[in-house]
């Protein structure tokens, strides 16, 4: 078994968008392998390991010019390192998209549209290429900042069992819980939770062993942290803390948010402090207490990655076109850059891969 690392980023179709690379598992270094064009902004990636199939988002344009969501397949060979794209790439909404992610046995896609303020379910075919949408589910509403004057839905996130996806939406300031059907490829309400108007969820993590959650917000820079009741599929909020350290007072947007692979550190992404937040996760009630507040190394991180084995942690700076490599201390959770990075245009997603070679 290699691990991976897979690579989005905002590009031009005439440009390279989506990279592969090799990962060191001893030093954390990135080696690329190769580099895919034709796609526009293929700036988020989710991988189906068994098929060995990277889905990338991507965008195509209506008949009158009007520019749609759209998802693109791309086969992944880790004994020559090469990606051959599949097809052409589906149109699954009808407005840019801004996520994308598999459910846990790889049936469907799901694509979120920030514009759009709507998700949308499309079932994985069996070349494994994306099919048309079978669900497409729209919010409606706004909150109190001007960005919020719509909905405004920026990802979707399966649970550990695979029942539910969390939806979160920065337009509307609520997190929704939705029974996921992938064999039918179809989503149902189950509740819907609102948080202090102005924060603007953007990114959701589910604890992979606590009945727990953790959403990011974007425009409060916080953290929230809900129970969530496993069997109706609801949440409630236990805490909310702050992703900056105390007197910053710069301008900041938080993104992206992942715990370790043992579920004792989460981690979320700060642009603008250029920073992730570290924070110990409590095992009895899923509190956080923050313990660090580490540099990227990077202008505007986005996404970012944990190795499946926690010792590195990747990091996607968009703005300084670099994935930069950190170690991370198991037992303190902190995180120390190893001098090692990747010079790639505009990177916004990091994805690792475990994969037969």
């Amino acid at each position: 078994m290699s691990i991976f690392a897979f690579i989005g980023s905002y590009a031009e179709p005439d440009g390279p968008g989506v990279y592969a690379c090799a990962y060191d598992a001893d030093s954390g270094r990135l080696t690329l392998l190769d580099q895919t064009d034709g796609l526009a902004n293929p700036t988020f990636v989710d991988i189906r390991t068994d098929s060995r199939i990277v889905y990338a988002l991507t965008e195509r344009k209506s008949d009158d010019g009007a520019r749609l969501g759209a998802a693109a397949a791309l086969r992944f060979d880790p004994a020559s390192g090469r990606l051959e794209r599949l097809g052409e790439p589906a149109v699954t909404l009808p407005a840019t998209a801004c996520h994308i992610s598999l459910d846990r046995a790889g049936k469907i896609a799901m694509t979120c549209s920030y514009h759009g303020g709507m998700l949308s379910v499309s079932p994985i075919e069996a070349d494994g290429t994306v099919g048309p949408a079978s669900d497409v589910v729209r919010h409606a509403g706004r909150s109190v900042r001007p960005v919020q004057s719509q909905a405004r839905v920026h990802s979707a996130v399966v649970s550990p069992d695979g029942r539910f996806v969390a939806v979160s939406d920065l337009g509307l300031d609520k997190v929704f819980i939705y029974a996921l059907d992938p064999d039918a490829g179809r989503l149902t309400l189950r509740s819907e939770t609102d948080i202090e108007p102005g924060s603007g969820p953007r990114h959701f993590v589910f604890h992979p062993s606590l009945p727990y959650g953790y959403g990011i917000n974007e425009l409060s820079s916080t953290i929230t942290v809900y129970a969530f009741d496993t069997e109706a599929g609801r949440l409630t909020v236990v805490q909310t803390i702050s992703t900056l350290p105390d007197g910053y007072e710069g301008d900041n947007a938080c993104a992206d948010i992942h715990l370790s692979p043992d579920g004792r550190f989460l981690y979320g992404s700060n642009r603008g402090h250029d920073s992730l937040v570290v924070c110990r996760v409590s095992s009895g009630d899923g509190r956080l207490t923050p313990v660090q507040y580490a540099p990227t190394l990077g202008g505007h991180p986005r996404s970012f990655a944990i190795a499946p084995d926690g010792r590195f942690a990747l990091v996607a700076n968009r703005d300084g076109g670099n994935v930069v490599t950190f170690a991370r201390d198991a037992d303190a959770g902190t995180l120390t850059p190893t001098g090692s990075e990747l010079q790639v245009s505009k990177p916004v997603c990091v994805r690792f891969a475990e994969l037969d070679s």
